[in-house]
């Protein structure tokens, strides 16, 4: 009879979502970003996005999770003012027309208890395409100044810029960019 009732009240906690997944807001003084990109073919231009916000929900014991990130494009930094502003325009980014890039997360996949891989879809120029990161380092911690789990990673895909309407350069510059995002965030309660 006892099991009975551990099952039934088990089951009444899962069924209202009593049980569910942390979300994690990211903290925009540790998350950037980043961007690779030829150069005529001589260089690796590398620049980064210094204003990002966003969620991420995991489930660990289901192993699930989800993430939403917001970049915003005018933040762009190559440590080249000429070339951020160029960047910006029309011929790049657009940032007048387009100020965000988003990265929505809809599904995870995780190695043991660590999430491996992200599927989702990458916004830009105003293209929707799906992307897939790959989670090269997660942890998290107990922060004791907050008191609160803080979580980072550091995640990374590739993709073709003119897949997303943007064309500038090419072929003298070869379209690939590859996606780093480092991102730190902390647990809500």
């Amino acid at each position: 009879m006892k099991k009975k009732i551990l099952a039934a009240a088990l089951s009444a906690v899962l069924s209202t979502g009593a049980v569910a997944a942390d979300v994690y807001m990211i903290d925009p003084g540790h998350t950037y970003p980043s961007i690779e990109v030829d150069h005529k073919g001589i260089s690796v231009l590398r620049g980064k996005f210094n204003k990002t916000e966003g969620t991420i929900t995991l489930d660990r014991a289901a192993r699930t999770g989800t993430m939403d990130i917001t970049i915003d494009a005018a933040s762009v930094d190559f440590g080249h003012d000429r070339l951020n502003a160029h960047i910006k325009t029309a011929d790049m980014l657009d940032v007048e027309k387009f100020p965000t890039a988003v990265y929505k997360g809809k599904s995870m996949t995780f190695n043991g208890d660590v999430p491996a891989t992200v599927d989702g879809e990458l916004t830009l120029h105003g293209v929707t395409r799906p992307l897939k990161l790959t989670i090269n380092k997660f942890k998290c911690i107990m922060n004791t100044q907050m008191k609160r789990e803080v979580c980072g990673a550091d995640a990374s895909a590739e993709f073709n810029r003119t897949d997303f309407g943007i064309s500038f350069g090419v072929p003298t510059h070869a379209p690939t960019v590859r996606l780093q995002i480092e991102v730190e965030a902390i647990k809500q309660q």
